[in-house]
């Protein structure tokens, strides 16, 4: 009888975890990324390990991509050397790793102007929003970059935090 009740409770571990749908977790055991350079002008990211890319997607961007972001709510992506911070696992746009903007620079310039230089810019999924706004628009975010939700599961993946992320025009 033991060994029974085990087996079903296995069983049923096994198809309440199935229920549950697939994990937004994914893991990595490839060549570490030791860089991300996106590209705004191309609307691409490249996640490269040394100069070689592993992968690269098709991004959107903020609203207006034209330019250095400068301020909060201009809707600009940042230009510039930054560095992964963060990771939001709950995110409202499925996986979002943070981008460290602003620097000490942006927030300078931005107080100049009498503005905030903003916060919260990440590499994002899409998410419920997302995927109804990118139907409309390819750069739809406040100044992030998008991606599907599919390939923030492997971004998330792959980034490690104190990555590296070249932004360029």
């Amino acid at each position: 009888m033991g060994r029974w009740l085990a087996r079903m409770i296995v069983v049923g571990l096994v198809a309440a975890l199935a229920a549950c749908g697939p994990s937004k977790f994914k893991t990595y055991n490839g060549p570490p990324v030791t860089q991300v350079v996106v590209s705004k002008h191309d609307r691409k990211m490249y996640l490269l390990s040394g100069n070689r890319a592993l992968k690269v997607y098709d991004v959107g961007l903020g609203t207006f991509p034209t330019g250095h972001k400068q301020f909060e709510g201009d809707g600009r992506t940042p230009e510039g050397l930054y560095y992964i911070d963060r990771r939001n696992p709950d995110s409202r746009y499925h996986l979002s790793i943070g981008i460290s903007y602003p620097n000490p620079t942006d927030a300078a310039y931005a107080a100049s102007l009498g503005q905030r230089a903003g916060s919260d810019i990440f590499i994002h999924g899409q998410g419920p929003e997302g995927k109804a706004l990118s139907r409309i628009k390819r750069d739809w975010t406040a100044g992030c970059i998008a991606v599907t939700d599919a390939e923030a599961e492997d971004i998330y993946a792959m980034v490690r935090d104190g990555t590296p992320i070249q932004i360029n025009p």
